[in-house]
């Protein structure tokens, strides 16, 4: 079992940027792969980002590449770096985890079923 905290969340402007935090009750995320997920009233939910902690593999949604990025300190945080924040960006976002071992593939990470979930953090863009 791992307990996820995530933290960061806030109102800012169109353009704004924030950074997301997670924090996992267990160290060496080298053997997990981690997501951040996203949902807006209304909406499913939908991926944004995963990382694999072993190779530091990424994968990104199409609508947010070259403005967010998703990292990790191997230990027990993986962080999520959001710049030229949109409208459409205004969500609960979810910090998920799911163990997968050493030598995984990493590109495999977003089509993983991911286990073990925060209870959110809200971002609101304001236009």
């Amino acid at each position: 079992q791992v307990q996820l905290v995530e933290s960061g969340g806030g109102s800012v402007q169109v353009g704004g940027s924030l950074t997301l935090s997670c924090t996992a009750s267990r160290s060496n995320l080298s053997r997990y792969c981690m997501g951040w997920f996203r949902q807006a009233p209304g909406n499913k939910r939908e991926a944004v980002a995963h990382i694999y902690g072993g190779t530091g593999t990424t994968n990104y949604t199409a609508s947010v590449k070259g403005r967010f990025t998703i990292s990790h300190d191997k230990a027990t945080k993986v962080l999520l770096q959001m710049h030229d924040l949109k409208a459409e960006d205004t969500a609960r976002y979810y910090c998920a985890a799911e163990p997968v071992g050493l030598g995984y593939n990493g590109d495999l990470c977003s089509e993983r079923r991911y286990d073990y979930w925060g209870q959110g953090t809200d971002v609101t863009v304001a236009s």
